[in-house]
């Protein structure tokens, strides 16, 4: 969803998502990303970050089994970036902050692998959009990255260091999905005022991520109304199957 303030003022939406099935593994790839308000076209970042993203996992599942490189999936997305920078400049090579003055972007992107034990989550951060389990049968948020918004922490930052620069170490995660979670992929705009999950936000999502809503109704909810929260807000959701429900 375009926030609020981007509606306003006219201006493009900067988040971006996508995710696709690797159909051999029966495994969903995915990624969202949010363009860093201070580069010019940070839009366009965010979309190819994405897409980028997803062609290197898509293309590493598709070479066998074992732990995801997502080291190397971030890699290619900041080369994607380096590459648009380079055509941008008529094929003058950029310096990393001329990048970065172009397309910044956080990226949180990884993948959900089936498994007898239930699937299986492996995923990446750049920047500080989040990702969260939801425990749907008892409205709790385990957050799978550190939050800017944790109950300790004194001062909020919304400093990042973002796409092109691809930290070390990389922070990774892996995490299992219960029949009763789901797991929930999304951008600050959407975490800020989420925060730990015990107020209003987290409540409204508890109560309507009970299993996979209408995707225009996702949309409506997303667009809930909070003061001081008008950043653009993207969430990407994944359920795990319920084979009773599907007899």
């Amino acid at each position: 969803m375009r926030g609020a303030k981007h509606r306003y003022y006219r201006q493009p939406r900067q988040d971006a998502v996508r995710a696709a099935v690797h159909e051999a593994t029966g495994s969903i790839a995915f990624a969202v990303a949010d363009g860093v308000s201070d580069a010019v076209s940070s839009e366009l970042g965010a979309v190819e970050a994405c897409r980028a993203a997803l062609e290197r996992i898509l293309h590493l599942l598709s070479q066998g089994a074992g732990p995801l490189d997502l080291r190397d999936v971030a890699g290619h997305a900041s080369e994607r970036l380096h590459q648009l920078a380079r055509w941008r400049l008529n094929g003058r090579e950029p310096g990393p902050a001329e990048v970065a003055g172009l397309y910044a972007t956080t990226l949180v992107t990884g993948v959900v692998r089936p498994d007898p034990g239930g699937p299986v989550v492996e995923l990446c951060r750049i920047g500080d959009s989040g990702a969260w389990l939801l425990d749907r049968s008892r409205g709790r948020y385990l957050p799978l990255f550190a939050s800017k918004t944790d109950s300790d922490t004194l001062l909020v930052s919304n400093e990042v260091t973002p796409l092109p620069t691809v930290p070390d170490p990389l922070e990774l995660t892996t995490a299992r999905l219960a029949p009763h979670t789901a797991l929930m992929v999304g951008t600050d705009g959407f975490g800020d005022p989420l925060g730990d999950g015990d107020g209003q936000v987290g409540a409204l999502f508890t109560r309507h991520l009970a299993g996979p809503p209408a995707p225009l109704w996702l949309a409506h909810v997303l667009d809930f109304s909070r003061e001081t929260f008008d950043d653009d807000r993207t969430l990407l959701v994944t359920w795990p199957r319920d084979p009773a429900a599907e007899r």
